[in-house]
C-alpha cells in the first residue's frame, strides 16, 4: 500500500461500516512490512483509540508480520492452533497441493483471542477484547484481500461490535458548491457551523467544487439526521444558488436534472477541453434525452466548418477570445437545433500562452433563444486541472441558465 500500484480501499469500507455503527474513525495508518514500525503503530493505536482494526499481514510469508507486531505491543504470546493447522492442511490437500511449511504461521493465534474463520482464504481473523494499559480495548485482525476482509467483517465482526456499544446512530449530510474558492466558502460559513459544536464539519476542495460534509451522532438516527439537516439548511441559506447538490450528486447529474425538468437540450463545441464536457454530460445514464451532440474543434478550420465561426472573426480576435466562444456556442446550437449551445475555447498549456493570453485563460459561452452569455476565467494548475475547471465552469453556467 506504500507503492503506487495498490489503492487502499479496505479502510474506506471499514470507515463506512463503523460509522453505521455510530463509531467515529479518528485515525488511519498505512505501515510498511517492518516489525518495529508495526509495533509502534499498534502501541500508538492503543494509546489513542478504543478500537483497533488491522487489515493485512496475516499471510504465510516473511513480510506478514501483523500477528507478531500486535503480540509484542500487547505483551502477549502467540500459540499455534492445531485446529487451524489441520484445516490449512486439508485445504491444500483438497486442491492436490503440498503445503509448504511457512503456511503454518497462519495458525498462530494471540493468547485470549477468538479465531474468526475465513471462508474465502487461508488466513483467519482474530478478535481480542479486554483491559490493556488500564483501558478497555477491542483489537481485530482481518485479512488484507478485500473480498476476504469484507466477508469476514460482515459475518463475524459487525455484530460483535454492535453488541459492545449502546445504540448510537451517525448521520451525515453533504453540500456541494460550484465555482467558489475554499477560503471564500469557509469565511462565509464558519461562523455558522461553529455554533453547532455537536456536528463535525469537513471542507474538501476540488477543481471548481467545494464539498461541505456534516456529521453527528445521536441516540436515534432521526435525531442525528435532523441536526445535520438543520446545519445544512442554514449553510444553504447563506450560500444560496452556489450550492448545486444536497445529496451527493455530481454537477453533470444536476445539469441533467435541470435539462429534463425544462424539457431542454444541449449541444457543445469544445476547443481546449477536447471533448471532456461531452464526456461528462454523457457519463450520466439517460443523457440521450437531453444531449444532442457536438464537436471538438481544435483547429481554426473546424471551428468555421463545424460551428460556423467566421474566419475573419478568428483572424481579428484570435481563436481564444470572447467573440469566438460566443460564436462557438451560437453556431453549435444552430447546427444541432438544441435549446442551449455551449462553447469553450482557451489555453490549457503548458505551452501556447502569451503575456496577453496566458496559460489557464478560458472563455466559456452559453447560447439560448434569450441571448448569449460569455464568461472569462483564469484557472490555475496543469493541463488536466485547467480542462477540469473549464468544464466545471461551463456546466455551472448551464445550470444557472436553467434555474
Amino acid at each position: 500500500m506504500l507503492t503506487p500500484f495498490r489503492m487502499d480501499t479496505n479502510s474506506l469500507y471499514l470507515t463506512e461500516q463503523l460509522n453505521l455503527l455510530g463509531v467515529d474513525v479518528i485515525f488511519k495508518s498505512i505501515v510498511g512490512d517492518d516489525l518495529r514500525r508495526l509495533v509502534e503503530a499498534a502501541e500508538h493505536g492503543l494509546f489513542r483509540s478504543d478500537i483497533l482494526i488491522f487489515s493485512g499481514g496475516l499471510g504465510p510469508t516473511e513480510d506478514d508480520l501483523t500477528r507478531e507486531a500486535v503480540a509484542e505491543a500487547l505483551g502477549l504470546t502467540l500459540h499455534r492452533d492445531p485446529e487451524i493447522l489441520t484445516r490449512l492442511e486439508q485445504r491444500f490437500a483438497e486442491r492436490g497441493w503440498k503445503m509448504s511449511p511457512n503456511n503454518a504461521k497462519q495458525a498462530d493465534v494471540l493468547d485470549g483471542a477468538i479465531v474468526l474463520p475465513n471462508s474465502n482464504g487461508t488466513a483467519p481473523g482474530q478478535w481480542l477484547s479486554g483491559q490493556f494499559d488500564g483501558r478497555e480495548h477491542i483489537i481485530v485482525l482481518l485479512p488484507g484481500p478485500p473480498h476476504e476482509m469484507k466477508a469476514l467483517f460482515e459475518a463475524d465482526v459487525r455484530e460483535r461490535l454492535r453488541a459492545k456499544f449502546p445504540p448510537a446512530f451517525l448521520a451525515t449530510r453533504t453540500l456541494k458548491i460550484a465555482m467558489l474558492g475554499e477560503s471564500t466558502v469557509d469565511a462565509r460559513v464558519a461562523p455558522l457551523y461553529k455554533r453547532y459544536t455537536d456536528v463535525d464539519t469537513t471542507i474538501l476542495a476540488g477543481a471548481g467544487e467545494i464539498e461541505l460534509q456534516f456529521k453527528t451522532c445521536a441516540a436515534t438516527h432521526d435525531a442525528a439526521q435532523r441536526r445535520v439537516d438543520e446545519l445544512a439548511g442554514v449553510v444553504e441559506d447563506e450560500l444560496d444558488d452556489a450550492v448545486f447538490s444536497r445529496d451527493g450528486e455530481t454537477l453533470e447529474q444536476i445539469v441533467g436534472y435541470w435539462l429534463q425538468m425544462r424539457n431542454a437540450t444541449v449541444a457543445v463545441a469544445e476547443s481546449c477541453t477536447g471533448g471532456l464536457l461531452a464526456e461528462r454530460l454523457t457519463s450520466i445514464s439517460g443523457s440521450s434525452r437531453y444531449f444532442l451532440g457536438g464537436a471538438v474543434v481544435y483547429s481554426n478550420a473546424l471551428k468555421t466548418e463545424l460551428a460556423g465561426v467566421p474566419t475573419e472573426m478568428i483572424d481579428r480576435h484570435g481563436a481564444v477570445s470572447r467573440e469566438v466562444a460566443a460564436a462557438l456556442a451560437e453556431g453549435i446550437r444552430y447546427r444541432c437545433e438544441s435549446t442551449l449551445g455551449v462553447g469553450i475555447t482557451g489555453i490549457a498549456g503548458p505551452n501556447g500562452g502569451t503575456p496577453e493570453k496566458p496559460v489557464g485563460l478560458v472563455f466559456h459561452s452559453v447560447a439560448s433563444n434569450s441571448g448569449t452569455e460569455v464568461a472569462e476565467r483564469q484557472f490555475p494548475g496543469d493541463r488536466k486541472l485547467i480542462r477540469r475547471f473549464a468544464t466545471q465552469m461551463a456546466l455551472d453556467m448551464v445550470r444557472r441558465k436553467l434555474m
